[in-house]
């Protein structure tokens, strides 16, 4: 079962109406759902970003980055089609 606690914050004007119009809005019933959801997110955002920084870190770590002119782009493309052709 989950464990409830009671935990106060202070909130910027601005972002107290932010949650107060959420609750108007309908979407959620108090401003503590409000507050869950913007902390679920955060911590997915963070999630990701963590994963895209190791993806960079791997793509990093693979070789030197090799940049190609639109020209060298469409001829590959057109290499990878006459195979597929094949």
């Amino acid at each position: 079962r989950e464990v409830r606690r009671v935990m106060n914050i202070s909130l910027p004007r601005q972002l107290e109406e932010l949650v107060k119009q959420k609750v108007a809005s309908g979407l959620y019933t108090s401003a503590s759902e409000v507050v869950r959801e913007a902390l679920r997110l955060l911590a997915d955002y963070e999630r990701r970003r963590s994963a895209l920084r190791r993806d960079i870190e791997a793509g990093n770590a693979s070789g030197p980055v090799v940049a190609l002119g639109v020209e060298a782009v469409i001829a590959e493309r057109r290499k990878l089609r006459k195979r597929a052709k094949r």
